[in-house]
């Protein structure tokens, strides 16, 4: 047996009745047992008559469990001891405080993240292309889609599907002809009531795959890009679907729940998000974080089920800008999931430069929020990294990783952003004010005036933040005056230097 370590997952699996529906006629439950504490788990049917339980320890020790359920006429008992848990291996991430994510034992979770919606449904060699991407990369979370997804550059189906059936013909589909939302699903014939495990087993790699890079995975469980029907599944079908797809990956740490990618493109199900939402969190024996995102119009995550804010940019200009009002109106984190994408594609999300994507991370990182990127540049064979994956090409990942350099440098967790600073700047500091920290974005000032507290010294260092160097100026205090490069992109950390 497989060592099982806390945050791990400890996994059996049992025969049971392979005959009629199983995943709708059958179930499997059980009862683990630690200490004076007793967790219920529900299990999945993985096909060809296996049942199989999945079971995170929250903690290292002793653990017994008992099996149950109409899968078979028989029970079954054990226990297995959990480990105290890798270093690598820090536990789900859940809320700090207003501004930040901390994981089970503590430590701070920076959630910078990108977006790729159906990497996981590639080729092999492009699927391991994306996996050697992400581990150079300063992304420690992605946002993909549990279902395939329709739309522009990205036609051609999954090697299986979610469902037992068969798709409608998609070899017609061109740029010219397709609709975003094929409300016609006529063509299709899937079973909703029939899971199909292949498919799940794709996404549970990724999920693996995802957790030996350190890399959190943002699933998004429903969205409007479908010509298979998805979408439009029955309420039953889709709490059916929510319920298999919590039994089968919750035990892994590194899983957050995104409710929805553009909620409000799906008015079939209007009145109905606030409801999976609870459903969700009902489920899921573990907590993990909970979210909803936005095409056109921000979802209310004042809804107690929601963790944090997921937010798409609804405004041309205003981006990262955002950050502070949404903290301000929910109390809640902030993730910018999309804020749109460096890349050259003829659509407005996906054409901004790697200057205007470095910055957004920037606003929003003072501002207390966590940057969102993907990349969208044109390929002749429509391997465009936010949907399939490969490699990066844009240039703001190397400078988000100088970012991230920069914030882990000193506790980011208690950065937060000061009301009273000038209006062409924006300023955060720790909360002891050991860093205090200026960002000028597009202003190009050629010299500045910082007020420092006067019975300290720092030391300053002046960051070109698209340049990614650094000079240091050592012995300021006070009133201190700054000559700066007069150039765009300058960030100014003062570290304290004296005790």
């Amino acid at each position: 047996m497989k060592p099982v370590y806390q945050f791990g997952v400890f996994e059996a699996e049992f025969q049971g009745v392979a005959e009629g529906n199983p995943f709708v006629e059958r179930e499997i439950f059980a009862q683990f047992s630690f200490k004076d504490q007793i967790k219920c788990i529900r299990g999945f049917y993985d096909g060809d008559g296996k049942y199989i339980i999945r079971f995170m320890p929250m903690q290292a020790g002793e653990y017994s469990y008992h099996v149950y359920g109409t899968f078979s006429d028989r029970t079954f008992s054990g226990s297995f001891t959990a480990l105290p848990h890798q270093p690598e291996n820090h536990g789900i991430a859940g809320v700090c405080n207003e501004t930040h994510f901390a994981y089970s034992d503590g430590t701070p979770c920076m959630p910078f993240g990108t977006t790729c919606y159906v990497w996981h449904l590639q080729n092999p060699e492009l699927y391991e292309e994306t996996l050697k991407t992400l581990k150079n990369s300063p992304f420690r979370k992605i946002r993909f889609c549990v279902f395939p997804k329709h739309y522009i550059y990205n036609f051609r189906d999954p090697a299986c599907f979610p469902f037992e059936g068969e798709p409608m013909d998609a070899s017609i589909l061109t740029e010219e002809n397709f609709n975003y939302y094929n409300e016609d699903h006529s063509g299709n014939h899937f079973d909703f009531m029939r899971f199909c495990p292949e498919y799940f087993h794709i996404v549970e790699k990724a999920i693996c795959d995802l957790e030996a890079l350190g890399i959190e995975a943002d699933l998004i469980l429903f969205h409007p890009y479908d010509r298979w029907g998805f979408s439009d599944m029955s309420k039953e079908d889709d709490l059916r679907y929510i319920r298999y797809v919590i039994a089968r990956f919750s035990a892994f740490h590194n899983v957050w729940w995104s409710m929805a990618n553009e909620y409000d493109l799906m008015p079939q199900k209007t009145g109905l998000w606030r409801e999976y939402g609870e459903f969700v969190r009902a489920e899921d024996p573990y907590g993990h974080l909970r979210s909803i995102h936005n095409c056109f119009t921000v979802y209310n995550h004042s809804e107690d089920w929601i963790t944090h804010v997921s937010f798409q940019r609804c405004d041309l200009y205003r981006t990262a800008e955002e950050t502070d009002s949404l903290i301000e109106t929910y109390h809640k984190p902030v993730c910018l999931d999309e804020i749109a994408y460096e890349g050259n594609l003829p659509l407005g999300w996906g054409n901004i430069s790697p200057e205007e994507m470095t910055r957004r991370f920037w606003e929003g990182a003072l501002r207390g929020g966590w940057g969102g990127h993907s990349e969208t540049y044109y390929h002749e064979n429509n391997i465009i990294f936010w949907s399939h994956g490969g490699k990066l090409e844009g240039g703001s990942p190397a400078r988000i990783a100088f970012l991230k350099e920069i914030l882990e440098s000193f506790d980011y967790n208690s950065l937060a952003l000061r009301k009273d600073r000038m209006w062409d700047e924006l300023r955060a500091e720790t909360s002891d004010q050991s860093v205090i920290l200026f960002y000028h974005s597009f202003m190009r000032p050629i010299y500045r005036e910082y007020f420092l507290p006067e019975n300290r010294t720092y030391q300053a260092e002046i960051y070109d933040t698209f340049g990614m160097t650094k000079e240091i100026i050592p012995g300021c205090s006070g009133k201190t005056r700054l000559a700066l490069p007069g150039k765009e992109y300058i960030a100014v950390l003062f570290r304290q230097t004296n005790a």
